[in-house]
């Protein structure tokens, strides 16, 4: 290889180093420029009021909404479905025994007297042994009171003794309509022999909803737990709605309202409040209501969670979301946009606050602009904007001194 051949090759190596230099060294400000697009102008503040520039991207975030007459306020409130108790029956067992036969399950409908489950029970035998003899002491008793009435006729047997035998007949009358009450109770019937067995029968027509009860299972009166049999009538079930203090004044029995679920959306399902509890929650701070329903396709069931809606008259004010509100200390402001992108807070009062409205009477108009989404953060640039005019006065204050 000749001299000068090998001066090119070296002074080309040099070449190509030297441009890959001046490119690592220029390749980070164009990506610089091409990724950092130029500051947008920032708001200015005019006294208590915020200019947001023409096309300033926060002013997208800005929702308004015009404040409007209000008229009437959709309450939304808690509430929760369950049996209607009015017409519903929980069965206890009256006597301790042990299930022989269970004739109803769940969803079965049952009329009124059906038979629920058989029962093998000492203690009902002992109730029904005690009805019988009380019917003999009765009727020995009334055996005894004709032979007394005939001797006190035929004086001889003085009138204290013809008393005596009066009250041990009314006392044995007496015992044998309670023994005989106490079993046609539970059996339905005062019953002449001794079987042991018992029916646990339903007290009214319905469905039977629940059933805690096995065959061969040993019962006791004196154990606490679940009815063994919960029959009710779904055709009507109650609403347990939870309302807080200041919208108890629009809700009172008789007012309707309109049930939303989760099971049926789109669909609501008319009702009325039934009854209003005298005392607050000590927990949730909330008064209990309940309401009664009508179900009669049976489309709602037992512990189904929903919103009342009910509507609630208003005086005086305007409108707005209750998003609108900002609560700074003990005052409430609201952000109102009198022009396009121009900002002021104004503290306004309360009449009615609302979980999803607000009832604004004093210091909003009707037809005013509030921002009714972020708020917050209009109210985060009102401070960096104040705080920079705070500045820049104390510079220019400064500067001026010197």
């Amino acid at each position: 290889m000749s001299f000068t051949i090998l001066s090119k090759r070296l002074a080309m190596k040099q070449y190509l180093s030297l441009l890959c230099i001046l490119v690592a060294a220029t390749l980070p400000a164009c990506k610089s420029s091409l990724s950092e697009p130029p500051e947008a102008a920032q708001p200015i503040l005019q006294g208590r009021q915020l200019q947001f520039p023409a096309g300033h991207p926060q002013l997208q975030l800005l929702k308004l909404t015009a404040a409007v007459a209000a008229q009437s306020m959709d309450m939304h409130l808690t509430a929760k479905l369950v049996w209607n108790e009015s017409r519903t029956q929980r069965i206890f067992p009256a006597f301790s025994g042990r299930v022989e036969r269970i004739d109803a399950d769940l969803g079965q409908g049952v009329g009124a007297g059906a038979t629920l489950a058989l029962l093998a029970s000492p203690d009902f035998g002992q109730a029904q042994a005690d009805a019988a003899r009380a019917l003999a002491d009765q009727i020995q008793s009334a055996k005894q009171m004709l032979r007394q009435r005939e001797l006190f006729a035929a004086g001889v047997i003085a009138q204290r003794d013809f008393e005596q035998a009066e009250g041990d007949a009314a006392r044995m009358d007496a015992e044998l309509a309670r023994a005989q009450g106490r079993v046609r109770l539970y059996a339905g019937a005062p019953g002449g022999s001794v079987n042991q067995q018992i029916s646990l029968r339903a007290g009214m027509a319905g469905v039977v909803v629940e059933r805690n009860i096995n065959p061969g299972q040993e019962l006791r009166t004196d154990q606490s737990g679940p009815p063994l049999f919960v029959i009710t009538d779904p055709a009507s079930l109650w609403v347990q709605i939870d309302a807080r203090e200041d919208e108890v004044a629009a809700l009172r029995p008789g007012v309707s309202f309109a049930l939303e679920l989760p099971a049926w959306p789109g669909r609501r399902f008319e009702g009325r409040i039934s009854a209003l509890a005298d005392a607050i929650d000590p927990v949730s701070r909330t008064i209990k209501l309940r309401g009664v329903i009508a179900n009669p396709e049976r489309l709602l069931k037992s512990e189904m969670l929903a919103t009342a809606h009910v509507m609630r008259k208003l005086g005086a004010g305007v409108m707005v979301p209750a998003a609108s509100v900002i609560l700074t200390g003990e005052k409430q402001w609201v952000y109102v946009s009198p022009k396009p992108g121009l900002f002021e807070a104004r503290e306004v009062k309360l009449s009615v606050q609302g979980e999803r409205e607000a009832v604004v009477s004093e210091g909003l108009a009707l037809g005013e602009q509030v921002v009714s989404e972020n708020g917050l953060l209009l109210a985060r640039r009102f401070m960096l904007a104040q705080s920079e005019a705070k500045v820049a006065n104390a510079s220019a204050a400064e500067s001026k001194g010197r």
